[in-house]
């Protein structure tokens, strides 16, 4: 999930930044976690409120029991502040279960405590199932130029050998992401150390966000990550 909190820039004083920053994500952080369906209703602006509880809401439908982290991270180059999101937690479908860590960045803008504005700056999500869990690594470039080649590897740590693995990679629209929809991933085989692919940046900045499936002989694994996409300049 990625509990998107759009363009903003700090309202607060240079002097209160810090602690306004710092009370608002401890008080994000334990309404995350308190599993209410109002969590945000004393945190974000009327306007943000609905959109948000939605997106909460179908999250915790796929992961009822979730452990949300949520800290102060370095403002950005133009000043704003942003928050540090890590969330773990496990998920049982189809009588399989699912380990599920993701993390993201988010640039804030705050009025009075509330939240009026946001942006998404960086996402990942890494589910496995399993009852051992394949280790992998995720390498994906956090930042692109436009109209570049680069790789997306989804790398198995310890290679599964002549075992038969099928893997996919997908580009997810907006759209898809607004509506934390699940697109149907079409699978190939692939080699028993990962999934590896090369893919073209679009020629205007913005952003990219991948979605990567690899199935072993012990379960799945599932990744996302967003790549920004920024010219020379």
């Amino acid at each position: 999930m990625a509990l998107v909190l759009s363009p903003a820039h700090a309202l607060e004083q240079p002097g209160r930044e810090g602690s306004a920053v710092e009370r608002f994500s401890d008080r994000l952080q334990t309404a995350l976690n308190s599993g209410s369906s109002s969590a945000f209703d004393t945190l974000a602006s009327a306007e943000l409120q609905p959109v948000l509880a939605q997106r909460l809401e179908r999250f915790r439908q796929d992961f009822p029991e979730v452990t949300w982290q949520v800290e102060p991270a370095a403002p950005t180059p133009d000043g704003r502040l942003t928050l540090s999101l890590r969330v773990q937690g496990a998920a049982e479908s189809e009588g399989l279960t699912y380990a599920l860590e993701a993390s993201e960045q988010i640039a804030i803008r705050l009025q009075d405590g509330e939240l009026v504005d946001q942006e998404l700056l960086a996402q990942q999500s890494l589910l496995r199932s399993g009852e051992r869990p394949l280790a992998v690594d995720v390498v994906i470039p956090d930042v692109v130029l436009t109209g570049s080649r680069y790789d997306v590897d989804l790398i198995v740590e310890e290679p599964l050998d002549q075992a038969l693995v099928a893997g996919g990679l997908i580009d997810l629209t907006d759209e898809q992401l607004t509506a934390q929809m699940r697109p149907n991933l079409p699978l190939a085989p692939q080699g028993g150390g990962g999934l590896f692919k090369s893919v073209q940046a679009p020629q205007q900045p913005g952003s990219q966000t991948w979605a990567v499936m690899l199935v072993h002989p012990d379960g799945v694994v599932t990744a996302t990550k967003r790549v920004r996409v920024v010219n020379s300049n």
